[in-house]
């Protein structure tokens, strides 16, 4: 008898119904060309420092290979409490602290945690999809909240949009500041009027800050955190990738209401047990002593912004903002329609690779993300290419 498989209507249709990722469609599509400028992927462009590298072939050498805590081992739990206290400057328990493996690992810990099947969360986008994706496979509605660009292209969230999308099966509503792609920032007078929302209506404010250290006008993005009472519903994800350029250590954590802490314990144990061992102790070497490290980052991505924003500011069928944080450029262009198709165009004429804007969401259509986590020689060549093509 012949076994025909599984087909996929056997699987949940939640999960058979998510799209693949239109940034990838886009990089592989471009597979073989060696002649490519590639921006479209978001993460850092120089290498995990040595000490952290080190840090992590003392732990294997010192046999911390074995089952650890589910929420983390004590020792990073207790390095991230301090480190988030100082950063903060108020208390940050370690019950509130929760270690995860990885940021994208962190928000599908809060969508298991928080939704069932018909409930929704408002998704404030443009925003990195798999935050909507991980609503969708818990059997939930994304509800897309969109920012509103001005006419200089700068972003804006309007409360009023808020209200209205929210509704009796609302559990939450997830923000990204420093936003990926936008760069846009909440700024703390925002953050408290969608916080008395929240306490309102009894829903969770999920914030995605793990851009909080990618600013270029002060030492940090205003977070959450800032304003938020412990036993406050409201969750902040993290992670090392960003900030330490560790993005394939797989690594970052939640700060959430110490009442949280045994359910993200047991979800956990159900989805990895407990993160790589020896990777949390190269986490808190990368806390403890990263600082001139992230100090570094911060001034390299600073003058790429500048860079970036000059030379696209200067082309005619370019509208954009200024970026306040992460390391992207947000751009629409003059007569785009279908971004996925005019990336795609873009790369057989000049060689350069960025990033759809509709990967982020409906809201991101007519527009591009181009990543200047990269050489400045690197991107002024990207640049000299795309200047022909958008003036």
């Amino acid at each position: 008898m012949t076994n025909p498989g599984l087909e996929p209507r056997d699987m949940r249709p939640a999960i058979d119904a998510l799209e693949g990722s239109r940034i990838r469609q886009v990089a592989e599509s471009n597979i073989g060309r060696d002649d490519v400028i590639a921006l479209w992927f978001g993460e850092p462009d120089l290498p995990t420092p040595d000490y952290i590298k080190k840090a992590v072939t003392d732990a294997l050498a010192e046999d911390h290979v074995f089952y650890a805590q589910n929420r983390g081992i004590p020792p990073l739990r207790e390095t991230i409490a301090t480190y988030s206290s100082n950063l903060i400057g108020r208390l940050i328990d370690v019950d509130r602290i929760t270690v995860s493996a990885s940021g994208m690992a962190a928000i599908m810990l809060v969508s298991q945690a928080l939704v069932d099947a018909g409930d929704n969360v408002l998704i404030i986008g443009p925003l990195w999809p798999n935050c909507a994706g991980t609503v969708e496979v818990m059997g939930g509605e994304a509800r897309s909240v969109p920012l509103k660009p001005d006419a200089d292209g700068a972003w804006h969230l309007d409360m009023n949009d808020i209200a209205a999308a929210c509704d009796d099966r609302t559990r939450a509503i997830y923000v990204n500041s420093p936003g990926n792609p936008t760069g846009w920032v909440m700024e703390t007078d925002q953050q408290r009027e969608l916080l008395d929302f929240a306490r309102e209506r009894g829903v969770y404010v999920v914030s995605d800050e793990v851009y909080v250290r990618l600013i270029f006008d002060r030492p940090r993005a205003p977070s959450f955190l800032d304003i938020a009472e412990p036993e406050d519903r409201v969750i902040v994800v993290n992670s090392f990738s960003k900030s330490w350029s560790m993005t394939g250590w797989r690594l970052g954590w939640l700060t959430h209401p110490p009442v949280l802490g045994p359910i993200f314990s047991k979800l956990n144990e159900f989805n990895v047990a407990s993160p790589t061992t020896f990777v949390q102790h190269a986490g808190v070497v990368a806390m403890r002593d990263g600082e001139p490290f992230v100090a570094e980052m911060v001034e390299r991505y600073r003058r790429n912004r500048d860079l970036v924003f000059q030379r696209l500011a200067a082309m005619p069928r370019v509208r954009l903002a200024r970026p306040e944080g992460a390391f992207y450029a947000f751009f629409a262009v003059d007569g785009m329609t279908d971004s996925v198709a005019y990336a795609k165009q873009l790369i057989a004429e000049t060689g350069v690779g960025m990033a759809p804007g509709r990967a982020f969401g409906e809201s991101g259509e007519g527009w591009l993300r181009l990543c200047f986590a990269a050489e400045a020689k690197t991107l002024s060549m990207a640049l000299d290419r795309l200047e022909p093509a958008l003036s």
